[in-house]
């Protein structure tokens, strides 16, 4: 034991020392926000005014009118791949504020109260091409450092306290302050990298606020070696020309039906040109991606069978535990369903980046906890199960992890098949650990739970959890023993799966990079964790005290070892898995 010790720590000052830069070709492309072009692009909806009409009320309920659905799953050409207008419109909206959704106060009623108006973001992008004064002095630019907004506000509102702390819960500032304030802010904090780094991401969302008529490349080209056309290469002398005119000076006028008309016939028209290369069957499946939210289903159903379960397993009633089994297969289904159109939509197996990852790692999980459930009969695998599924789902999909928004893949992702197959079987190792952990600390609780009640109270657990026969013996020692069994199951199948996936990571860089091992942080801590769990499955030999309780704990502290491998590594760390 002393000695396995020894080697992980000589691991861990080894990373240091032989990390290397990552090669060319091996990040992922670098994102396009706007699309450029020698002479500018033309604005196919017409030259917008100086200054808008539009009132937050008179908008919001021009915007209730419309009818977006028809140009929602038009086809546009964007950062690398052609995608829905729906899927741009997300994307620009989060890109320039920081939410999936614009929103801004409604003018105050009589009790000097506002109410948050929310937009559909396809109207959002549609108006900032068309009506983009409206929102000069808008809540609508980003600002996630928060000293910088508070600067940004100060110097805008100077005494006015209640601005400042209305406008700072926003999280926004306006795009007039960004143009204003922000040499000013810049200047002032220069020698603060935060300061730089927080005022050049400003900048950036700044130029696609005004620049957004950039990126309406909507016309299939004649050929797929051909690109695609920007809708304002049509003039007004053209049909498609004259719908687009058509349908800015409409949405100028607020006139919803010729507006809806318009939307209507630009939608109708736009796959009519080369139809031929006009991706209609992809486009509906990235909309029905886009609309199901499956990720956000598979989520929640995961928490409420959780928590249906864990109340299954102190009643012992067994209509709760069908209940908790049947949402737990309606999670997976539903996770199931939003990887595969997924992978659909990106035309690859989506694990690549780090929401890809973690959705399927969660999801492989799902999948072969399940089956231990159903194998053994056992319906704490369930629980654990809907634990893990529910836990990486909320954080893939709630915290901003980079990777949502469907991009290209790294160059040397396309080196070698080996690859899907390396990731696949270390991405189901780690779900195999995430799972081991739930299920210790399943052991844990009763197992301290039975000592604060005296050592031999009732099991935490109810029989049916563990599938223990009606009439057999269910004290505490024999829930722990069938806890333990538990989780060696898992935890065996963990070290021999990431064991493979690491040979198999080994081989596969052999074939990218000639050579089979180089001391990457991301392999050496890889093998960090996998030498953990030879540990784990070898310490029943070592005879302790309490091999359960001692499994338990190295269980805990294999799992955090595997999230600094997955995540700290990955963004902390340089090495030759910078595309991670």
């Amino acid at each position: 034991m002393k000695r396995t010790l020894s080697l992980i720590a000589m691991l861990m000052l080894a990373v240091g020392a032989l990390a290397q830069n990552a090669p060319a070709g091996n990040a992922h492309p670098e994102s396009q926000l706007l699309a450029n072009q020698e002479g500018g692009f033309v604005n196919p909806f017409g030259n917008p005014p100086a200054q808008s009409s539009s009132s937050p009320d008179g908008k919001h309920a021009f915007a209730g009118q419309l009818d977006l659905s028809p140009i929602r799953t038009a086809a546009v050409f964007h950062n690398g791949r052609v995608k829905t207008i729906g899927t741009l419109a997300r994307e620009t909206v989060f890109q320039i504020s920081g939410k999936r959704k614009y929103d801004e106060p409604s003018a105050p009623n009589e009790a000097g109260k506002s109410e948050k108006l929310k937009y559909d973001p396809v109207f959002t992008l549609l108006d900032l091409a068309i009506d983009p004064a409206y929102y000069s002095d808008k809540p609508l630019v980003a600002v996630d450092f928060l000293p910088a907004r508070q600067a940004f506000l100060n110097a805008a509102f100077e005494d006015d306290y209640k601005a400042v702390e209305r406008w700072t819960k926003y999280g926004r500032i306006s795009p007039v302050m960004a143009v204003q304030l922000g040499g000013l802010i810049y200047t002032q904090n220069e020698s603060v990298p935060a300061y730089r780094e927080s005022i050049g991401r400003i900048d950036r969302r700044l130029g696609l606020y005004q620049n957004t008529v950039n990126n309406l490349a909507m016309v299939a080209p004649d050929s797929l070696e051909d690109k695609w056309h920007h809708l304002g290469e049509w003039g007004g002398e053209t049909e498609l020309g004259a719908i687009s005119a058509k349908l800015g000076s409409a949405w100028r006028a607020q006139d919803a039906p010729a507006v809806n008309a318009a939307i209507a016939e630009l939608a109708g028209t736009l796959p009519t040109i080369n139809s031929a290369q006009y991706p209609t069957q992809k486009l509906k499946v990235e909309s029905l991606y886009n609309s199901l939210g499956a990720f956000e289903w598979g989520l929640w159903l995961y928490g409420f069978a959780f928590v249906t379960l864990m109340l299954a397993f102190g009643t012992g009633r067994k209509w709760i535990i069908t209940l908790g089994a049947v949402l737990l297969m309606g999670a997976i289904v539903m996770h199931a369903t939003g990887f595969t159109l997924r992978c659909i939509v990106a035309d690859r197996f989506a694990i690549q980046n780090q929401f890809e990852s973690m959705t399927g790692l969660s999801l492989f999980a799902a999948i072969v906890g399940c089956g231990l459930m159903i194998l053994k009969k056992q319906w704490l695998f369930g629980a654990a199960t809907a634990g893990v599924g529910f836990l990486v789902l909320i954080t893939a999909t709630q915290t901003g992890v980079p990777g949502r928004d469907i991009q290209n893949e790294a160059a040397i992702l396309n080196t070698s098949v080996l690859l899907k197959y390396h990731v696949t079987t270390v991405l189901a190792s780690y779900g195999l650990i995430s799972l081991g952990f739930i299920v210790s600390l399943f052991y844990l609780g009763t197992h301290y739970a039975s000592k604060l009640r005296g050592g031999e109270g009732d099991a935490m657990l109810a029989a049916d959890a563990l599938g223990i026969e009606e009439g057999k013996p269910t004290g505490v020692k024999r829930t722990l023993a069938d806890l333990h069994t538990a989780q060696m199951s898992v935890l065996q199948l963990a070290f021999w799966t990431l064991g493979v996936g690491t040979l198999l990571g080994a081989w596969w860089a052999d074939h990218s990079w000639g050579r089979w091992w180089a001391f990457d942080p991301k392999e050496t801590w890889a093998l960090v964790t996998w030498i953990v769990y030879l540990i784990v499955i070898h310490v029943r030999f070592a005879g302790p005290k309490n091999p359960g309780l001692v499994t338990a704990w190295l269980s805990v502290i294999g799992f955090f070892i595997m999230l600094w491998t997955y995540f700290g590594v990955n963004l902390l760390l340089p090495g030759l898995h910078a595309y991670a």
